[in-house]
């Protein structure tokens, strides 16, 4: 199952062509065996969830490349042939596969020795939009979207953390002059992904309602591993339009629910959610599905916005 989102435009995709380019001509000077220059290990990541396991991983050791510009929406990517050549010069990619087809399909189609799909790592599940709890409960039109493979992995601290260590046994592989130092931050960063759990089980906890509301279904592994309900007004894919009966299901749940907040997100329009906010009385929220980090996150990396998004679910769904 692909989760596919309307394609760019030629002027979009050859202005976010040239950004990736400078930024690989400014990360990477020369192709050496390494490919990333100074015997470091060259790793091509998919989107930001996987470059950020990448760095953290690798520390100094490797040179970390992401195919997806910050505030380029990642299902949108279109890769040039001048990425694709770059792709193949490296040494290992790191990718999530079924989000970003054009990946997917270079990915196949290359030599690359060390191919990393996240996927495989961990479990996935097919979700639609509604996740969790007694999601059903309030609502008339059950599959409305059937939906499919949910591949919002990141959002769930357990499964990043198994991700990461899938991610850490590859790095060893690939490059085992330097095992031990993937080995120890590897072990490092799961331990920080343990404690993000723990804040996210404690905050989560006892609140006054279990159900909040989102653009579209990218917290549902979240949802499940908190004990809450996400009901997602555009299901996986964030570009549809939900129906009329839809809205109303929504608007009948939140009364019935003590739902405060729409919940919207950075990288795509918030028309509908603050539309449905309105409509309903309801307040306005950014809940931030980590697919990039811009000048508009609430933080600067990964643990940062996590920890912003517990706040936002803490006040809207009344933290006790």
């Amino acid at each position: 199952m692909n989760v596919r989102r309307r394609l760019i435009s030629g002027s979009a995709a050859l202005a976010a062509t040239t950004l990736g380019l400078g930024a690989l001509s400014a990360c990477s000077s020369s192709d050496t065996a390494a490919g990333g220059g100074n015997g470091t290990y060259d790793v091509v990541a998919s989107f930001y969830p996987m470059a950020f396991l990448a760095e953290q991983i690798g520390g100094s050791h490797v040179h970390v490349t992401s195919l997806t510009e910050p505030g380029q929406e990642p299902h949108d990517l279109e890769i040039s042939a001048q990425q694709t050549a770059r792709l193949e010069r490296s040494d290992a990619v790191l990718y999530l596969k079924n989000l970003q087809p054009s990946v997917d399909k270079a990915v196949a189609q290359s030599s690359i020795r060390t191919k990393i799909d996240a996927a495989s790592l961990t479990t996935l599940e097919e979700h639609g939009n509604e996740v969790g709890g007694h999601a059903a409960a309030h609502d008339d039109h059950p599959g409305e979207e059937a939906g499919g493979l949910d591949p919002h992995i990141w959002l769930d601290p357990v499964r990043y953390a198994q991700v990461a260590e899938g991610v850490g046994k590859a790095f060893e592989k690939g490059d085992p002059d330097h095992a031990a130092d993937y080995r120890k931050n590897t072990e490092a960063l799961v331990k920080k992904l343990d404690a993000l759990n723990t804040r996210f089980e404690t905050g989560l906890k006892n609140t006054g309602s279990k159900v909040f509301i989102t653009t579209h279904a990218a917290f549902g592994y979240l949802a499940e591993r908190y004990g809450l309900t996400e009901e997602a007004i555009n299901g996986l894919d964030p570009d549809s339009e939900p129906s009329a009966a839809r809205v109303r299901d929504l608007e009948k749940m939140a009364k019935a629910d003590g739902v405060t907040t729409v919940f919207y997100e950075t990288l795509v329009s918030d028309k509908t959610a603050k539309t449905i906010a309105k409509d309903a009385n309801l307040k306005t929220d950014v809940l931030d599905p980590l697919e990039g980090i811009t000048d508009r996150s609430r933080g600067t990396d990964y643990f940062q916005v996590m920890d912003a998004n517990l706040k936002a679910l803490q006040t809207a769904l009344g933290t006790k």
